[in-house]
């Protein structure tokens, strides 16, 4: 099943990142300010997962990727995807296991690894 993880940006905003069973990303959303804009995006997404738009796109050098859409606003945008069936599968798994998938908080992990 896959999972929700919540990081850290950069610059001190939140995002999370949808992976695959096998620890795979295969989308990112854009920042939040807080981790609980962040868990609440999660929320929403996993609730209105059935409301939500999957628009694909063929990126610059031949790769494809989607974008889930909201309410008219880009709420993530996936990794990209060498093939549409890639495309395909992935858009698959996260209809079908978002809905049901655990959320994992990272975003406090720079204490684990200083320097």
């Amino acid at each position: 099943m896959g999972a929700f993880v919540i990081s850290t940006k950069l610059n001190g905003d939140y995002k999370f990142e949808f992976t695959s069973r096998k620890g795979k990303v295969i989308l990112s959303s854009l920042g939040y300010e807080s981790k609980e804009a962040c868990e609440a995006g999660i929320a929403l997404l996993a609730q209105q997962l059935e409301q939500t738009q999957f628009e694909t796109a063929k990126a610059a050098g031949g790769k494809f990727l989607f974008r889930i859409v909201l309410d008219g606003e880009v709420v993530a945008t996936s990794r990209k995807f060498t093939t549409e069936l890639l495309l395909q599968k992935a858009c698959d798994e996260v209809r079908k296991t978002a809905p049901l998938a655990e959320t994992l908080d990272f975003s406090n992990t720079s204490l684990l690894f200083p320097g």
